[in-house]
């Protein structure tokens, strides 16, 4: 029976040996068993290996090697208390099993956290012991785990009964000894590990360290607190830009585990907190010590909820889902956050001009000349602009990937230059009039550098002819201006937060009025939504109209359906009407791949990466399919449109999940 689906195998017996009896849960390799093992009367958990699509075809040599790896990875830790024992590894009809310990009764913290809320900090603290201990005995071994994440850490019983008090660490399927030159069992185009959870200088290209566990376990034990990881976004494309780009999310709930959050945090990793230092200020936050000269009593915070109802939703963080805000404060951190936050004066992503021309296709298909609604070049219908448009480079040593920041920006001129009437937002911005819904803006940064200093904004009244770098999208009210200041940009990352996950590169601006343009701007703030690392070509979200043809893949969002008329013409449709595909995420390719190539290799990319199976659709019916663009090979971030169509050709109205 072929492998790849979760409930196929019960009743198999794999081996000879081990019956399968059900299944508990499914990974990036495959589905884990509990099994009965007939030789020992007794149970155990098994990892199959499934390839799920026949684009993985080629990787099943790397990815049984991947398997036999994790097996002699966890069996040199044999007898850790915090590491799940791995007894065997076999083959069965030519694919490797993986025989583990069956931990009755473990729950994975991701889905404690998502049941009974997070843990208090001193809880987590006790987590965050063990899982180092766990750690830091493999990189004694010269083996690092490079996956570390909520799901991968296990509570489970304790011989006490304590439903919680037995912590493991497991999933060594991607880990490496970088020092003992043994091969590298992963996929060149793809990153190895979690995105939201990879240290920077891994999204970068560096070599994984014991430092890059260490920061992923930052990410967790944030998560475990705050009830969602730090550099969490809509999108795996947004995760990585944050990762790399953007400080964590301010903690309303860390409490004296902030500042070894914090450190472990630490982008750089030569300034990253080392383990020794995180084990003894984790084993002070657990079992706090008197020090009558120089330490008070640590905050602890509430204990433990579980067992009772779930609590209520974590503390409100006032940035939603984007990063800590960044505007003026007397100390110079980020403001309006509660909690600890990033020191000041890191810098952001440096940016540089240039320019972007359109011409996409549905991936796999012949490159087309330029022209169509796909074709937009300047000069040719389009008009050039010599302004610095919104970051059209990557920061430096990101090997091309798709930065899609997800922060808010506060814009105005308040502090330094106040403006009058005329201005409702000051002179820095420019604009005499209110912003109003659906207008779409050209943004100018001063030293060409984006989302540093403020923009000076001009409207685009066609909205596409100038090639435009976001739209207003929303407004924020206030009773003053004091009160925009303060709440404006909080307030605009909430009111785009849904817009911004269906895009695959964009951020949030917050226009606030000065204080003399208060009520000339209406007594609201503007909610812009900006391409992140180049303009968005047109308007955005509920601001298209149906029909209207797509002039560059950064206006597609997630869901939308197309009507498909050519390789380089594709419209916008009501998803009730008959339509060719519709879209379902994005990925991103290789730092090397050209334009050239990448449309012949984004539909398999897509496939791997955002296969329909996953979104409902049947993979007997549905294929995958994609679009791309210049404007993302132009700014270096290479991101792909993955859709959805089906295998004839055919429309799909009535037969989506």
């Amino acid at each position: 029976m072929p492998s790849g689906s979760p409930t196929s195998g019960v009743g198999r017996v794999i081996a000879g040996r081990y019956l399968l009896l059900h299944p508990l849960g499914s990974g990036g390799m495959g589905h884990v068993w509990l099994a009965h093992d007939r030789r020992l009367a007794c149970e155990v958990a098994l990892k199959e290996i499934v390839f799920r699509d026949p684009a993985e075809a080629d990787e099943r040599e790397a990815r049984v090697a991947r398997a036999r790896a994790e097996a002699r990875h966890a069996a040199g830790l044999r007898g850790h208390p915090h590491v799940v024992t791995v007894h065997d590894v076999l083959e069965h009809e030519g694919l490797p099993w993986i025989v583990m310990e069956y931990v009755e009764g473990a729950v994975n913290l991701r889905d404690l956290v998502a049941r009974h809320g997070p843990l208090a900090p001193a809880e987590c603290a006790r987590v965050g012991l063990a899982v180092l201990d766990a750690l830091t005995a493999g990189h004694a071994r010269g083996v690092l785990h490079r996956d570390v994440k909520p799901a991968n850490i296990l509570l489970a019983p304790d011989r006490t009964g304590a439903p919680y008090g037995r912590i493991l660490l497991t999933d060594y399927g991607i880990s490496v000894q970088p020092d003992a030159g043994e091969t590298r069992y992963t996929l060149a185009s793809v990153l190895v590990g979690t995105s939201g959870y990879l240290a920077p200088e891994r999204v970068t290209g560096g070599a994984p360290t014991p430092a890059t566990d260490l920061f992923s376990l930052g990410c967790t034990l944030y998560h475990g607190v705050e009830g969602r990881g730090p550099f969490e976004r809509e999108s795996h494309l947004a995760e990585l830009t944050a990762v790399v780009t953007e400080e964590p999310r301010a903690a309303g709930r860390a409490g004296a585990l902030g500042p070894v959050l914090w450190g472990l945090l630490e982008k750089d990793p030569a300034r990253r907190m080392p383990a020794a230092e995180a084990e003894a200020a984790l084993s002070r936050i657990v079992t706090p010590e008197a020090d009558a000269y120089a330490r008070t009593q640590t905050d602890l915070g509430s204990q433990p909820h579980w067992g009772g109802a779930p609590p209520p939703g974590p503390v409100p963080d006032p940035a939603g889902f984007g990063t800590p805000q960044v505007f003026p404060s007397v100390s110079g951190r980020p403001g309006g956050v509660q909690g600890f936050g990033p020191p000041s004066g890191r810098p952001g992503a440096q940016t540089g001009p240039g320019s972007g021309t359109v011409s996409g296709k549905p991936g796999g298909s012949p490159t087309q000349p330029p022209g169509g609604p796909l074709g937009l070049v300047p000069g040719d219908g389009a008009p050039q602009r010599t302004r610095p448009r919104v970051a059209h480079a990557v920061v430096a040593g990101l090997l091309g990937l798709a930065l899609a920041g997800a922060g808010v920006w506060y814009a105005t001129s308040q502090e330094t230059d106040p403006g009058g009437t005329g201005r409702p937002y000051g002179n820095s911005v420019g604009l005499r009039a209110p912003l109003k819904d659906g207008d779409c803006v050209l943004a100018d940064w001063p030293g060409r550098t984006a989302f540093q200093g403020t923009p000076r904004l001009s409207l685009d009244a066609s909205c596409g002819e100038k090639a435009p770098d976001g739209q207003v999208t929303a407004f924020v009210g206030a009773a003053s201006a004091a009160e925009a200041r303060q709440d404006g940009p909080a307030a605009c990352e909430e009111r785009t937060r849904e817009l911004r996950g269906r895009l695959a590169d964009v951020r949030s601006l917050a226009v606030v009025p000065t204080e003399a343009g208060f009520e000339a701007a209406g007594r609201r703030t503007a909610c812009l939504v900006l391409g992140a690392h180049g303009p968005v070509y047109g308007p955005l979200g509920g601001h298209r109209s149906l029909g209207v043809a797509f002039a560059d893949t950064a206006t597609m969002q997630r869901r939308d359906c197309l009507d498909v008329r050519s390789h380089r013409d594709a419209r916008l449709v009501s998803c009730a009407e008959p339509h060719d595909e519709q879209v379902l995420g994005f990925t991103r390719l290789g730092a090397d791949v050209t334009l050239v190539e990448a449309r012949t290799e984004s539909d398999t990319a897509c496939a791997r990466e955002v296969p329909p199976r996953d979104y409902g659709f049947d993979p007997s019916v549905h294929t995958a399919g994609s679009w791309t663009s210049d404007g993302p090979w132009k700014n270096g971030t290479h991101f792909v449109v993955c859709t959805v169509r089906r295998q004839n050709g055919g429309t799909m109205e009535g037969d989506e999940p």
